[in-house]
């Protein structure tokens, strides 16, 4: 009887380590302390033939296109593997290896020579009320979704919301949904439709995930290269 007691008091305390290690790793996770999202590419798992959309410009002057180097900064900026968490910063730009979803379409676009922040402020004083904001604040107004849906409306190529047209989907387009954008991948399901490389949740597991046309309704597809 004694020994059964002694086992039971020994299972118990096992299970109450493994819950108080279980909270504790969720709440690092969750307060973007620790990161489990994983930078791996998935496979291309389509074995047909896509041409690939090129861009005609480059607006660094690096020698690579637009398009090209658009899609290669959102790949780079997700290797560094920033941990989620939402929060202001001075200058605009996350400088402490955090980030949200518009963060992945902002430092891919700088990449290519599109410094989002300056060139947002900018229309959002040439054009305050496309964008319905009283109180511009060019630190914060470039990493909010409805407002990134606005300039690319106004300066980007839109293109078609449609996920099973999968030609019109090229690595280095930005799609944005309700609340949510990320930049399109060079690399596809079997069917041909492209996946995503975005910044969702501090539990998400992989940056490019199979999830183009699952995640969300699509209300924006756009090209800037």
């Amino acid at each position: 009887m004694g020994k059964r007691k002694g086992r039971r008091r020994a299972l118990i305390a096992c299970f109450a380590v493994v819950v108080v290690v279980f909270v504790c790793l969720a709440a690092s996770v969750a307060t973007g302390a620790a990161c489990i999202t994983s930078a791996a590419r998935p496979a291309d798992r389509f074995t047909g033939s896509i041409p690939r959309y090129r861009s005609q410009r480059d607006r660094d002057g690096d020698g690579i296109d637009d398009q090209t180097d658009i899609l290669d900064s959102a790949l780079a900026y997700v290797q560094t593997r920033p941990r989620y968490r939402s929060a202001y910063y001075a200058g605009g730009y996350p400088d402490d290896g955090c980030g949200v979803c518009t963060d992945v379409v902002a430092f891919a676009l700088r990449g290519a020579g599109f410094d989002l922040r300056t060139l947002m402020a900018e229309d959002i004083a040439a054009a305050p009320e496309a964008y319905g904001i009283s109180a511009p604040d060019a630190d914060i107004d470039f990493r909010r979704v409805p407002n990134v849906r606005v300039y690319l409306e106004r300066h980007a190529e839109a293109l078609t919301c449609d996920t099973t047209d999968v030609e019109a989907w090229q690595g280095g387009d930005i799609v944005v949904y309700d609340g949510h954008i990320g930049i399109v991948s060079d690399r596809r399901d079997a069917y041909g439709v492209p996946y995503l490389i975005h910044h969702a949740s501090p539990f998400q597991l992989a940056y490019e995930e199979d999830a183009l046309a699952s995640y969300g309704e699509v209300v924006g597809h756009y090209r800037l290269g």
